[in-house]
């Protein structure tokens, strides 16, 4: 089986995703989770508040305004904040971030695997991206809400609730998460519900029923919500033929 130039194609773990393929050229938007960018085929131009850039990968801080553009393909890999692989990438960026950081260390292997004839695998696609697994340091009360989230993203339960539950104040908990996240409590819960759209999707579910079940309040919800975060529309997304595979993954993230 060999990869066709113009096909894309979406992986989705519990808390995980990757693109690749063809670039949508997304309005300026910021994502709930830390994203790193590759340009497969040739450079990237990211715009922030801070000016331009451009590189062949970057790293996006979550909730950071950003425009880019590419026409080549590109690889976009968002990052669970309880995976020790978020430090592990941040690290792997040679220049620091201001907001956004660039060149990885490996993007030269990283360019000439996603290059070759063959579909790349997305557990080497995350083992050159941010390395081998090792423990990561979250509070462990913090790692259980975020537990919760993913197996619930329907889940009602609000930040006043949850800390109660810890026997915290809420403006604790709140930092807390956000500090061990590297997101907000509220953004943290949208990606969770986003996934559990998309992999409700990729099974066959109708969309209108995937964002109920995730806990959207509307398919017009669900909508705005995503074109907020990545910029452009689901439906975008469903007929310009996007293939979602689901990625079998243990049920917590390392």
């Amino acid at each position: 089986m060999t990869v066709e130039p113009g096909e894309r194609t979406l992986w989705l773990w519990q808390g995980h995703a990757a693109f690749l393929g063809p670039s949508f050229q997304l309005d300026t938007h910021s994502t709930p989770v830390q994203c790193f960018v590759l340009g497969v085929d040739e450079m990237l131009t990211v715009r922030t508040s801070d000016g331009e850039r451009r590189r062949r990968s970057v790293l996006i801080p979550a909730r950071t305004a950003h425009k880019l553009e590419s026409e080549g393909r590109v690889l976009f890999y968002y990052l669970d904040p309880r995976s020790a692989a978020a430090a592990r990438l941040r690290a792997a960026m040679s220049e620091p971030p201001t907001p956004v950081a660039a060149r990885h260390r490996d993007e030269a292997t990283l360019t000439a695997y996603l290059n070759r004839p063959d579909p790349p695998d997305p557990r080497e696609l995350r083992r050159i991206i941010a390395g081998a697994e090792a423990p990561a340091t979250i509070d462990e009360r913090i790692r259980a809400v975020m537990n919760t989230i993913v197996d619930d993203p329907a889940g009602q339960a609000g930040a006043a609730e949850l800390a109660a539950d810890l026997g915290i104040s809420t403006s604790r908990f709140l930092h807390l998460f956000s500090a061990d996240a590297g997101t907000s409590f509220r953004r943290y819960r949208l990606w969770a519900r986003l996934l559990s759209v998309a992999g409700a999707v990729a099974e066959g579910v109708d969309l209108t029923r995937a964002a109920a079940d995730a806990g959207f309040a509307s398919a017009s919800h669900f909508s705005d919500t995503f074109r907020t975060l990545f910029g452009l529309t689901a439906t975008s997304v469903l007929t310009q033929g996007v293939r979602i595979v689901l990625v079998p993954d243990t049920a917590q993230i390392p």
